[in-house]
């Protein structure tokens, strides 16, 4: 997470820490407490790996390091696109009706099976998108999906000074570690459920049937300005006068 207007503070001598506010379900989550709108977030495959390198490449220095932990460059943020795992792991995102991705999740499953039972999550949100709740609903929707696959166990590695993103799982009930510069947060997810599985569907649904209409209207409008372009040039050709 890479907003900072948080107001948590913690101290190096804080070490653990619990909330007591567990997490039950995506539609009791911190973000619709504050907004009952409903946010589309659709899982995203590899055809949308060119608009997530684009998303996370348009993130400023403080904000890649705040995402990464250190000042990913160019060059570094591609290799982290190319080498995104769409069979393995499970990429959120939210688009705007231009379809510019504005805020994307990755919730990372270990290589090895057997550690299957534990994720971890980390999320980016564009400048423009932020105090809107995106993190949140993002971790949210993540936390759903891992629960729904059998995850017990949900981390976030982040600096200490990403207050948002520990903020963000506090309030989700999560434990929170802090060693000096970095902190670990690990969240306990308690068994799917009939309703869990069925929110997550219908979420799902509903963000792949917005998805699609926003791509119909930008394809509308993009052919209605092609029309208007070609008009314009006919337009100036015939008043140009005949040589």
């Amino acid at each position: 997470m890479v907003e900072t207007n948080a107001d948590v503070t913690t101290s190096p001598q804080a070490g653990a820490e619990r909330v007591n506010s567990p997490l039950e379900g995506w539609l009791r989550s911190p973000a619709s407490e504050k907004s009952h709108a409903l946010v589309p977030i659709r899982s995203l495959g590899a055809n949308h790996r060119e608009r997530i390198a684009h998303h996370l490449l348009a993130l400023d220095q403080h904000d890649r390091y705040l995402r990464f932990g250190f000042s990913a460059n160019d060059e570094q943020i591609q290799r982290y696109a190319d080498s995104l795992n769409f069979e393995r792991d499970e990429i959120f995102g939210i688009y705007n009706r231009r379809l510019h991705l504005l805020a994307m999740a990755h919730l990372a499953f270990s290589a090895d099976s057997s550690l299957h039972a534990c994720a971890e999550f980390g999320v980016s949100v564009s400048k423009s998108a932020r105090g809107r709740g995106y993190g949140a609903r993002l971790f949210d929707r993540a936390a759903m999906h891992a629960r729904n696959d059998g995850v017990s166990r949900m981390f976030i590695h982040a600096l200490s000074e990403n207050t948002t993103m520990l903020k963000i799982a506090r309030n989700a009930g999560a434990i929170v570690e802090r060693d000096g510069s970095e902190s670990e947060a690990h969240l306990y997810l308690p068994p799917a459920t009939l309703d869990t599985r069925l929110t997550e569907l219908v979420a799902e649904q509903f963000a792949q049937a917005d998805y699609g209409f926003k791509v119909q209207v930008k394809q509308f409008w993009d052919v209605l300005a092609e029309l208007q372009t070609l008009r314009r040039d006919v337009q100036d050709a015939q008043r140009t006068p005949l040589k």
